[in-house]
C-alpha cells in the first residue's frame, strides 16, 4: 500500500503528501478556464516519495489506531541558496530528503545529505528550525507507533553546512542535546517560549492506547498522573542542552493525551508566545497562556464557549484582518447528509452531559472558528514595545463562528492551512481529507458485530480479512477563499484543488523563486 505525494503550483507553490490521488467526475473542473493550481507529476519534478505501508498481524489499525494518521513533511531552505527544499517522513519505510534545483525541479540527496534517519517504524512528524542558532535550519523527527519506548528515540540532524556539491549535511545528535525523547510523539514545535532568545521545545505526544472508560469519579484522577510517554512535553534551552520542564510548567502530560495539531501565537497580545493543543476523543483541548514565569496556565474554559470534540489538526491565522490571531480546528463532521447518517451515531444529551460533568467541557463534532475578541488593541510599532493600555491582564476570549464561517463540515479533516492562495491580501483555507480505513463507518460495524457473533475458531487470517473489510472514505479535499466578511466559499474545483483522495499532512510554500 503506497501514499503518495503531490506538488501543485500557482502564483506560489503549495506542496501537499496525500493518499492515493484519483480524479472522478465530482473532482473534475466543470470548464475549460485555466485554474489557479496545476498538479505536476512526480516525472516533472523528481519528487517521487511514497509513503509505504504494510499491514500485518501486528501492523493495522486495529493494533494502533493512528495506523492511518499519515506521516511529516517540512519544507525549509538547507543550503543557503534561496530556495525551499522538501522533507518527507515515512510511517514504515525510508525518509527522504529533496533538494530544490530550481524551476520546480528537485534532487533526492537523501544519501549524501545522511539525513535519512534509521529505517523502520514509526516515524510521524517533521520540523526544520535552527535549533543550535548558528544560522543553518536543522531538522527534528517525531517516533510513535505501537512499539517499545526504546524503538521510538526521535532523531535532531544538525546542519554541518554544505559539501563541495552545495548539498548540506547533517549530523544526528538527539541524546547530545538531550531530545532523544522516548515518547509517542505526533509533532515538534521550536519557539522561543522564555524570551532568551532561543528556540525550547513543545513536543505533542499522544497515547497509542484507546481511551479508557472515564466517568465523574476517575477522570480527576487520570488527568492529574504523569506520563512520559503519553503526555506533552515542554523543553528549555539551556545553552544548546534542553531540559524536560514540564512539570513545573503547567503542561498537562497526564496520559489523557491524544494531541494531533498545536498551534503557537500570542493570542492574549501581552508580546509571549502560547500554546493551543488539539486533543482528540473527548479529551478537552488546551489553550495554554504564556505566564511570563516560564510557564503556561490553560485558560480554555475562561475563553472558548466550546470545543471540537475529535479535534485534528489546527491552524492559527488572523483570518479577518484585525491583528488578532483566530484559531481553527479540524473534525470530523461530513458535509453530506449520506454520509453523515453512515458514520454518525445519533446524538447523545446523557454522553455529552457526563463530558462535561467530568471536566472535559462542551465539545461537539465539527470544526470550530474561535474568532479573537481580545479586547485589547495589538503592539505598538516597535520591537517588544507594549500597548499601556494592555495592562497586564492577559485576558482573551473567542467567538465560536465556524458554522456561521461555512466551515465546519470538511469530513475526517487533518491539516489546516490558512495562507493568502490568490494574493487579495485575504487568508484562504485549505484542508487536507481523508481515512484508509474507515473503521467509524456503521456498515462496516454492524458487519464486524455479525462476524464476532458467527464466528467459531477465528484465525489470525480472520482478522486481516476483517480489516481489509474497512471501506476507504476517498473523499475531496477542500479549498475556501476568503470572502472578507468572516465568510468563506468553497472554490475546491475552480481552483484545482478537488481530486479524490486520502490525504493528510501538508505544507505551503514558494518553491519557484530565488530571492536577490
Amino acid at each position: 500500500m503506497k501514499l503518495t505525494s503531490t506538488l501543485y503550483i500557482a502564483c506560489f507553490t503549495f506542496f501537499l503528501a496525500s493518499c492515493t490521488n484519483t480524479s472522478n467526475e465530482q473532482g473534475e473542473q466543470a470548464s475549460n478556464e485555466p485554474t489557479l493550481f496545476t498538479q505536476l507529476t512526480a516525472q516533472q519534478t523528481g519528487v517521487d516519495f511514497q509513503n509505504v505501508i504494510n499491514e500485518g498481524l501486528n501492523t493495522n489499525v486495529l493494533m494502533y489506531e493512528y495506523f492511518y494518521n499519515g506521516s511529516g513533511v517540512a519544507v525549509g531552505d538547507l543550503n543557503g541558496d534561496k530556495l525551499e527544499d522538501l522533507y518527507f517522513t515515512a510511517n514504515m519505510s525510508d525518509n527522504k530528503l529533496y533538494l530544490n534545483r530550481g524551476n520546480m525541479k528537485f534532487e533526492d540527496i537523501t544519501l549524501p545529505s545522511g539525513a535519512g534517519g534509521r529505517p523502520g517504524p514509526w516515524k510521524t512528524g517533521v520540523t526544520m528550525a535552527d535549533v543550535n542558532g548558528d544560522g543553518r535550519l536543522d531538522i527534528y523527527v517525531c517516533h510513535s507507533g505501537n512499539l517499545m519506548p526504546e524503538k521510538k528515540a526521535n532523531e535532531l540532524f544538525i546542519n554541518q553546512g554544505n559539501n563541495a556539491q552545495g548539498i548540506p549535511t547533517f549530523v544526528e545528535k538527539a541524546a547530545e542535546y538531550g531530545l532523544n525523547s522516548l515518547a509517542s510523539s505526533t509533532n515538534a514545535y521550536f519557539f522561543d517560549y522564555d524570551r532568551d532568545g532561543d528556540l525550547d521545545l513543545f513536543l505533542l505526544n499522544h497515547n497509542i492506547k484507546s481511551l479508557p472508560v472515564l466517568n465523574e469519579s476517575n477522570s480527576a484522577e487520570w488527568i492529574k498522573l504523569n506520563d512520559d510517554v503519553s503526555g506533552s512535553r515542554l523543553f528549555r534551552n539551556d545553552t544548546k542542552k534542553f531540559t524536560d520542564v514540564t512539570t513545573q510548567s503547567g503542561i498537562n502530560s497526564s496520559p489523557l493525551s491524544y494531541g494531533l495539531g498545536a498551534g503557537i501565537a500570542d493570542f492574549n497580545q501581552d508580546g509571549w508566545p502560547d500554546i493551543y493543543v488539539s486533543n482528540d476523543y473527548t479529551i478537552p483541548d488546551r489553550l495554554y497562556i504564556n505566564n511570563q514565569k516560564g510557564g503556561f496556565t490553560d485558560q480554555l474554559g475562561q475563553s472558548i464557549g466550546h470545543i471540537s470534540q475529535f479535534s485534528m489538526g489546527n491552524d492559527v491565522a488572523d483570518i479577518n484582518n484585525d491583528a488578532l490571531p483566530d484559531i481553527f480546528t479540524l473534525d470530523m463532521l461530513p458535509e453530506e447528509n449520506r454520509r453523515q447518517k453512515l458514520l454518525m451515531a445519533p446524538d447523545n444529551y446523557e454522553k455529552f452531559d457526563m463530558t462535561v460533568r467530568s471536566g472535559f467541557y462542551k465539545q461537539f463534532m465539527r470544526n470550530m472558528l474561535q474568532l479573537n475578541l481580545t479586547p485589547y488593541p495589538p503592539l505598538l510599532a516597535g520591537e517588544g514595545v507594549l500597548n499601556p493600555r494592555l495592562k497586564g491582564e492577559g485576558r482573551v476570549r473567542f467567538s465560536e463562528i465556524g458554522q456561521m464561517a461555512g466551515i465546519s463540515n470538511t469530513d475526517w479533516s487533518w491539516a489546516a492551512l490558512f495562507a493568502d492562495y490568490d494574493n487579495d491580501g485575504w487568508k484562504d483555507l485549505y484542508i487536507t481529507n481523508g481515512y484508509l480505513r474507515d473503521y467509524t463507518n456503521l456498515d462496516f460495524l454492524k458487519y464486524m458485530n455479525e462476524f464476532q457473533q458467527n464466528a467459531t475458531n477465528v484465525t489470525r487470517d480472520d482478522v486481516m480479512k476483517l480489516v481489509q473489510q474497512m471501506p476507504a472514505s476517498n473523499v475531496v479535499n477542500y479549498a475556501y477563499k476568503n470572502n472578507k466578511d468572516l465568510t468563506f466559499k468553497n472554490v475546491g474545483s475552480a481552483w484545482g484543488l478537488a481530486q479524490n483522495s486520502n490525504s493528510n499532512g501538508a505544507v505551503y510554500a514558494d518553491l519557484t523563486t530565488t530571492e536577490i
